[in-house]
């Protein structure tokens, strides 16, 4: 979709909403904080990068994180993050 905004803005409403409740495809709540580049998950014992998201991001809109399992850490999280209404601003 050309229409999306850039991913730099993107990363801008994820760093805002850290510390809010989030919630993955299958229902499992979570948060992050953001440290420099990278977000902290409550819920498991390693960070997601910006790198991550950012190689998702291209992919939005999918139908789960299968879509991205074999290109991302924490496929469920980053898929959750990025097709979050906040995040997504319904843009897609």
């Amino acid at each position: 979709m050309s229409d999306k905004p850039s991913f730099e803005e993107v990363w801008v409403r994820i760093r805002k909403r850290a510390g809010e409740a989030f919630f993955t495809k299958t229902g499992i709540r979570f948060t992050y904080c953001v440290e420099g580049e990278r977000l902290m998950l409550n819920r498991i014992n390693y960070s997601l990068s910006k790198g991550d998201l950012l190689k998702a991001y291209p992919r939005v809109p999918m139908e789960g994180p299968s879509e991205i399992a074999s290109m991302v850490r924490g496929a469920s999280y980053v898929w959750a993050i990025l097709h979050d209404a906040r995040i997504s601003l319904k843009a897609w």
